[in-house]
């Protein structure tokens, strides 16, 4: 039987995204809705959100200690799916959705907990009962506080709620003075409630009062317990373990298919891959790069250029493999250091190395057909949505088993053989380890016959939303309880 579900979130892809949260909250609800379950998502209006097929159901008024504040509810509807977007243009109307120039905006504690206050009193104004309200990283945790506190006598207070962490290491950590400012209770300043170093921090709000929490894949539920990837809340973690599970990401498989891709200069299959090699061809010409006299191996990376995805490796790694003859092309944005540095090696090898700074949606579709290997030497990966995009799309991950890379990559030389294999993992987080599993890479390209084999298990493989979808659709009714009837549970 259906379940109702209210979704916060403060990215939905295609109306907002930054990153996995976007396409995760953009992806999910929508086959939940499909799958027959009614699904009310609430995310911000930002001013990126077009106008048209949006309709104003109401206007709310919300008091804070630092003010009073309007909201305007906005919303469309795709069947079982409806989304609610909060509109206030002076917290959402910006250049940027959390931050602008690199800097974050000073107010984005109340800006969240605005966001969190209103996406609860739109569903108690439009008359909603979900029995499950799921929450998405720390822009909505102060939701599951409010559920508790403020809530818990009306029939929104009766849902049960799930916070899905889809990276610890963006907490929503403000000074102390924040829990007057947002009109918090004191009494729950402390290392059991909100408190963090003496901070306040969003997302041990949420850890602590919602009554499952999940993330993006069974690694990352394991490693975020950990003093290396539980960036201090880790001990909230393994106090909650019995309440935590780890749910694969899917991706959308109409739209990452290289059979239908419209991104591509040409189509191809598992069956008939000769596509693959006339996209290989028409991307080394896009970045100007050589394949005289015969064509090279082609490392690809589609990335945000920040610490955690492993830059440094990629900036020592590169050197070598010019020296080995492959090409290496790299596109993506973030920390300008990094940026300037990829910047320089294109400069330094003008003929084997190619770097796009910025997001584009066509290139990064091309650069997932037209790579033989693709690259995600991450620090940490709590899922990682490329390496899915690249099985999909023969190009082989070369990857540091950590996260969500541990989970959907099956290496060689580790896991099975050369029948079951569909990546290259390596262990250590260092350049000596990176350049080990580049080199098997250069390797697999010399032996046509086994990286033919390798491309057609990787792309057979399904990591379609449906199957993410029936886990959670389990973890819902776990919460609901065993024997309790879906449809009328929390009336």
């Amino acid at each position: 039987m259906g379940v109702r579900i209210l979704f916060l979130s403060s990215e939905v892809a295609p109306y907002s995204k930054t990153g996995g949260l976007g396409d995760v909250s953009g992806a999910l609800p929508a086959v939940l809705a499909k799958r027959g379950h009614e699904v009310v998502v609430v995310t911000p209006r930002y001013a990126t959100v077009p106008t048209e097929g949006l309709s104003l159901r109401g206007t709310l008024w919300l008091h804070f200690p630092f003010g009073a504040q309007w909201a305007e509810v906005w919303e469309v509807r795709a069947g079982n799916l409806r989304t609610l977007f909060i509109r206030q243009p002076a917290y959402f109307d910006r250049g940027g959705f959390y931050a602008e120039g690199g800097v974050e905006y000073t107010d984005n504690h109340r800006r969240f907990a605005f966001f969190s206050m209103a996406a609860l009193s739109a569903a108690q104004m439009l008359g909603l009962c979900p029995q499950v309200i799921h929450l998405n990283e720390w822009q909505t945790c102060l939701a599951a506080l409010a559920l508790k506190r403020g809530y818990e006598s009306t029939p929104l207070g009766q849902a049960k709620t799930l916070l899905s962490i889809h990276n610890l290491a963006y907490q929503g950590i403000f000074p102390s003075w924040a829990v007057e400012e947002l009109g918090l209770p004191w009494e729950l300043f402390s290392p059991d409630g909100f408190e963090f170093w003496g901070q306040l921090s969003f997302l041990k709000t949420g850890l602590v009062f919602a009554d499952a929490l999940s993330t993006v894949s069974r690694r990352y539920a394991q490693e975020i317990q950990t003093p290396e990837y539980g960036f201090g809340l880790e001990g909230i973690l393994q106090k909650r373990a019995g309440v935590l599970r780890g749910i694969l990401n899917g991706i959308d498989s109409k739209l990452w298919n290289p059979a239908t891709d419209v991104f591509l200069p040409a189509r191809y299959s598992r069956e008939d891959m000769s596509g693959k090699e006339v996209c290989s061809e028409a991307l080394l010409e896009r970045f100007g790069l050589s394949s005289a006299p015969k064509r090279p191996p082609i490392f690809g990376m589609v990335s945000r250029m920040v610490e955690q995805k492993g830059i440094e490796l990629i900036l020592g790694a590169i050197p070598g493999l010019v020296e080995a003859g492959a090409r290496v092309i790299i596109i993506g944005t973030g920390e300008g250091r990094f940026e300037g540095a990829l910047r320089e090696m294109a400069q330094r090898f003008p003929q084997q190395v190619g770097v796009f700074i910025g997001f584009d949606e066509t290139l990064s579709h091309c650069v997932e057909a037209g790579s033989d290997f693709f690259m995600m030497p991450s620090k940490f990966e709590p899922c990682g949505l490329n390496q899915l995009y690249s099985l999909r799309y023969g190009a082989i991950p070369v990857v540091r088993a950590v996260g969500g890379l541990e989970d959907s990559i099956i290496d060689a030389g580790v896991e099975g053989g050369e029948q079951t294999s569909t990546g290259i993992k390596f262990g250590e987080f260092s350049l000596e380890a990176f350049e080990g599993a580049l080199r098997r890479a250069l390797g697999l390209f010399k032996k046509p016959k086994l990286l033919l084999g390798m491309r057609k298990r990787a792309m057979g493989k399904d990591f379609s939303w449906e199957h993410a979808a029936k886990e959670y659709e389990a973890l819902y009714e776990s919460l609901l309880g065993a024997g309790e009837d879906a449809t009328s549970a929390g009336r």
